[in-house]
């Protein structure tokens, strides 16, 4: 599956964001879908999944109660909604897939990944 991530922008702490990911070539119903996010100097961090058996999604634990993912099969198009963001929100955010049952936080288990989107968050 080919992923396109886009919705990133410059947004001020306190604000909302909301990421899209695009899949096409295959149906991501049958996929579970995830979000990472990379800080410069930093390594990949697991922000979010969900599973495509409809499991309830887990969270990283730096966005626990802010950040929400969910999918729309009918678009063929997952979501992050992202509030109350903070400075060390700051990041290049990618979607990800995986045609597996469960997800891991380990970026290594994901074996499709879009290109990333860029979210600046001010004081």
């Amino acid at each position: 599956v080919q992923l396109q991530a886009f919705g990133g922008g410059l947004v001020q702490a306190g604000g909302s964001l909301r990421l899209s990911c695009a899949a096409s070539g295959r149906t991501l119903s049958s996929y579970t879908r995830g979000w990472f996010r990379q800080a410069p100097g930093k390594e990949r961090e697991f922000v979010a999944a969900i599973s495509w058996s409809g499991g309830s999604p887990y969270y990283g634990d730096s966005v626990k109660g802010r950040f929400t993912i969910s999918g729309d099969n009918a678009k063929n198009t997952m979501f992050l909604q992202m509030n109350s963001l903070k400075r060390e929100d700051t990041a290049v955010y990618y979607c990800a897939a995986q045609p597996t049952v469960w997800g891991s936080k380990d970026p290594a288990f994901w074996g499709s990944w879009g290109q990333g989107t860029q979210v600046t968050v001010s004081s």
